[in-house]
């Protein structure tokens, strides 16, 4: 459980710091509470044929530390944070056929944050990984085909 929870906590990190800094993470907002768009989201992907498969929510585990981290708690101010892990196999099939080693991206995660009432997706654009990759093109086709996803989700 405690690697679990660490492995979560350096994900969420990295989602936080390169938000801002660069291009890398696609950031999408809705002035929508996470609870009117996360089920929306969800079907979103699995109707782009992207597979839930697991749906962490990371909000709640952070909450258990309130106590023990005191000030250092949640000084974002976030009321929520939610993550989707998903996977489409046809696209992990063809990753696999251009650069294996590209698999490293699966399965594809996202996370949704809310704030004072509005939610942000965050993505990890898979092309930024990809650069150099000759799998790049059929990630550049999973990132349009999932940050539409998202897009329809929260819209």
């Amino acid at each position: 459980m405690k690697r679990y929870l660490r492995s979560i906590l350096f994900i969420l990190c990295l989602s936080f710091s390169s938000a801002q800094a660069d291009s890398s993470i696609f950031v999408y907002s809705s002035d929508k509470p996470i609870t009117e768009v996360y089920d929306k989201v969800y079907r979103s992907l699995e109707d782009a044929r992207f597979y839930v498969v697991f749906e962490p929510n990371i909000g709640e585990n952070l909450a258990k530390f309130a106590e023990r981290w005191g000030d250092q708690y949640n000084r974002s101010k976030l009321s929520a944070i939610r993550s989707m892990v998903f996977c489409n196999v046809w696209y992990t099939n063809q990753i696999s056929n251009k650069d294996p080693s590209m698999l490293a991206l699966c399965p594809l995660h996202m996370t949704l944050i809310e704030k004072d009432g509005s939610t942000t997706a965050l993505f990890a654009r898979p092309t930024v990984i990809a650069a150099d990759s000759p799998a790049r093109g059929i990630l550049a086709d999973l990132e349009s085909e999932v940050i539409t996803a998202i897009k329809k989700g929260m819209d």
